[in-house]
């Protein structure tokens, strides 16, 4: 999800096909053309921009009610409406893992299987991966990454993930889960509780809001082909996989 802004315009995009196994998108305003992964202009008189990604929260329908019961539902088109059932599906398979990477994509990087979903965190000019099937099992990552305490919070009951910049009125912290759900979490430093989304809810720090960060949902042959020096987070404690050419 992005702002559809670039150099103070409102832009309205269409989509404009595929390159290097990505969606592009064409704005009405200038014909320039935009990279999906990149949300940089390829092409036209903004080539070079960049749209700034818009947060997000990416989770299912049963925790966003909970957290925003007056929510406002937007009805699909009758023509739309007959094809959700098909689109939750091909949801699902996606998520599985299974397949190879679209014929047109540039670059491969076999470190993951090519359909395996990542998300994705650029902080300080650092890029790291976080495999789904490792934030189920992780739960609550503390993670240094440009030079940042990174704090990464998934919620398996509804597959929700957080991160935040872990640092509070200058003081590095290191959290994990006071529960099996990870809907709460303790500091080791405080022992002061928070929630999931960033909010110091007991102790110390209460009334305190951690930064937080975008994560990039992505396929790994999407994140991996424009970020070609990424980590993968793993489990365990080991150390990220450093990309091609990095020296671990």
């Amino acid at each position: 999800m992005f702002r559809a802004a670039a150099k103070g315009r409102d832009l309205q995009l269409d989509n404009a096909g595929v390159i290097g196994g990505n969606e592009v998108f064409q704005d009405r305003e200038t014909g320039s053309r935009w990279q999906q992964s990149s949300l940089q202009a390829i092409s036209g008189p903004l080539k070079g921009e960049h749209l700034e990604l818009y947060p997000f929260l990416l989770t299912d329908w049963g925790e966003w009610h909970r957290l925003h019961p007056d929510t406002l539902v937007l009805k699909p088109l009758a023509s739309y409406a007959d094809r959700i059932a098909e689109r939750n599906e091909m949801i699902r398979q996606g998520l599985s893992g299974k397949g190879s990477a679209p014929p047109d994509v540039l670059r491969v990087d076999d470190r993951l299987k090519a359909k395996t979903m990542v998300l994705g965190l650029v902080v300080g000019g650092s890029d790291e991966a976080f495999p789904l099937t490792v934030l189920r099992q992780a739960l609550v990552i503390n993670e240094e990454i440009g030079g940042q305490p990174v704090l990464v919070v998934h919620q398996p009951t509804s597959d929700t993930t957080t991160a935040f910049i872990a640092r509070v009125k200058g003081r590095r912290l290191k959290f994990r889960a006071a529960n099996a759900d990870a809907t709460e979490l303790i500091d080791e430093q405080t022992k002061s509780r928070w929630n999931p989304y960033g909010d110091c809810i007991s102790g110390a720090f209460k009334g305190s809001q951690l930064t937080s960060v975008i994560l990039e949902p992505e396929y790994w042959f999407a994140w991996s082909e424009f970020h070609p020096d990424t980590k993968i987070y793993v489990a365990n404690e080991q150390k990220p996989q450093a990309g091609p050419g990095m020296v671990n």
